[in-house]
């Protein structure tokens, strides 16, 4: 029997909406739906009675909002950028103070602090929430990082928490086996407050820089196994499959396995030889990127992984290039073993790279913004629900639950002793990758982020010197304490000096 005012409410029923709406009632909280297109929620009720909680189609916002109870909560899964605006603005005169307003889009983090500045100065509480983990994680158990105002959080807290994906209390390793009307229960959820404002959405953009890496540094793995090696799908998919079982355990390497097994339905080839190689992109590793260069905070591998996807979708221009351009054209002759274990390590090497770039920019986005983010604890409720979770996250958590003021992720015991075993494969890889005409920008972009990272002098000093030569920039002074800044008074290189 449905109760008479709902638990939460959830306005947007795209793949999205519907699969975290049923995650709710699965859950027992009754959920009232909104969507644009009435007929939408009349189908999406109609096709799913008897849910645990229950889910209460409603035809106007005004139903929506009386459909909840107070203080109301309410989820907004609709476009980012305007359309949640579109939104935001329709409740808004409908709302009563201290109602709850959560935006689980891939919001831009500076809208998501000025939707919440803007709420607030109407008495409403606003929480801008990342959510990771497509449909199947919104279905069965996401990733959740909220941020915005911590009293709300701790009303929503209690659905985030029974919603979230779930990993081992010991191990860290995902809870699996939810089905519809039978969710996990037990384990540690994969949430937790990250900070105010839009710590939330900042945190889950650069998850998602994080996440473009770690797929373009599989497609290195790929592209150098299938250009040196000769490799076919399936037993590239063995390959795969095997380091499934070790450091690389992760989702995106057991789907990389999967898909190289899988046959295309029409032509019975290899299905990923019949796709097109031209990736598409959303945004938010493009966000990424730009905030890194805005925060001056290196962040490389990441890039290339943004610059991969541009550089593959110009399709037509490669292919009239590669008439033009010619390459090495030599075939490798080497130890079939040795290239993959030097591929393993590089792709291993370059992943721990691309996370402590990450890792450094959201710790300079916290005294940027005034955040007190725990490293350790996003680390934490990545392990399970996400698109990125993976075994490696818990050895992150353990490097700040060792130093939560860690400077670098490189600086940890593990993973300075893991790249002190690995580097010479990574080298290895990297060098033959260039011998052999593979491109491999993020496996190449990590090596380079390391060395420039241990040097002690890099040769920046001749950079300044440019600088002050052309521009009167000022340089410093090895001789000088930091912060003294100087100024040559250079000669002009068109006049004759005289001999002193």
């Amino acid at each position: 029997m449905a109760k008479p005012l709902s638990d939460i409410g959830l306005i947007g029923l795209a793949v999205m909406g519907q699969n975290l709406a049923l995650n709710i009632a699965d859950h027992g909280f009754q959920i009232s739906v909104f969507n644009r297109t009435t007929e939408k929620t009349d189908k999406f009720v109609a096709d799913n009675p008897g849910t645990p909680g229950g889910v209460i189609g409603t035809k106007t916002l005004e139903e929506f909002v009386k459909s909840l109870a107070k203080p109301r909560k309410m989820v907004i899964l609709v476009q980012a950028g305007k359309a949640t605006d579109a939104v935001i603005d329709g409740l808004v005169p409908l709302l009563e103070k201290g109602d709850i307003v959560v935006d689980g889009g891939n919001a831009l983090w500076t809208d998501t602090i000025r939707r919440e500045k803007a709420l607030g100065e109407k008495g409403l509480r606003f929480i801008g929430s990342g959510v990771s983990g497509g449909e199947e994680g919104a279905r069965f158990g996401p990733s959740l990082m909220p941020g915005g105002d911590f009293a709300a959080w701790l009303e929503l807290k209690p659905i985030w928490e029974a919603v979230a994906a779930k990993v081992d209390v010991k191990t860290g390793k995902p809870l699996t086996g939810a089905a519809p009307g039978k969710p996990i229960t037990g384990g540690v959820p994969c949430t937790a407050y990250i900070g105010e404002n839009g710590a939330g959405h900042y945190v889950k953009m650069v998850h998602n820089g994080i996440e473009y890496g770690d797929m373009q540094m599989i497609c290195e793995a790929y592209a150098l196994m299938r250009g040196l090696l000769g490799l076919k799908p399936a037993e590239m998919a063995t390959v795969f499959t095997e380091w499934n079982t070790g450091i690389l355990d992760s989702f995106l390497i057991e789907i990389t396995a999967d898909i190289l097994r899988q046959k295309d339905p029409v032509t019975k080839k290899p299905f990923v030889d019949v796709v097109l190689d031209t990736a598409g992109q959303k945004g938010t590793g493009k966000w990424t990127s730009a905030n890194a260069l805005d925060m001056g905070v290196a962040a490389p591998t990441i890039a290339e992984a943004v610059f991969a996807r541009c550089i593959s979708a110009i399709k037509e221009e490669r292919v009239a290039a590669a008439k033009i351009l010619k390459g090495p054209g030599k075939k490798y002759r080497g130890s079939r073993k040795a290239l993959l274990a030097a591929i393993r390590d590089a792709l291993y090497c370059s992943k721990i790279c691309s996370y402590a770039q990450g890792f450094q920019l959201m710790r300079t986005a916290q005294k940027e913004f005034g955040w007190k983010l725990k490293f350790g604890e996003i680390a934490s409720i990545w392990r399970g629900g996400c698109i990125i979770r993976a075994a490696f996250l818990q050895k992150i958590t353990q490097a700040y639950a060792r130093n939560p003021d860690l400077a670098n992720l490189l600086l940890d015991p593990y993973f300075n002793s893991t790249v002190k075993q690995a580097q010479a494969n990574w080298r290895k890889a990297v060098a033959l990758a260039a011998e052999y005409g593979v491109p491999v920008p993020t496996f190449s972009s990590a090596l380079a982020y390391y060395d420039g990272y241990r040097a002690v002098r890099l040769p920046a000093n001749l950079l300044q010197a440019q600088r002050d030569f052309f521009g009167a920039h000022t340089y410093e002074r090895v001789d000088q304490p930091r912060g003294k800044f100087f100024h040559l008074d250079w000669p002009d290189p068109k006049r004759p000096q005289l001999a002193v």
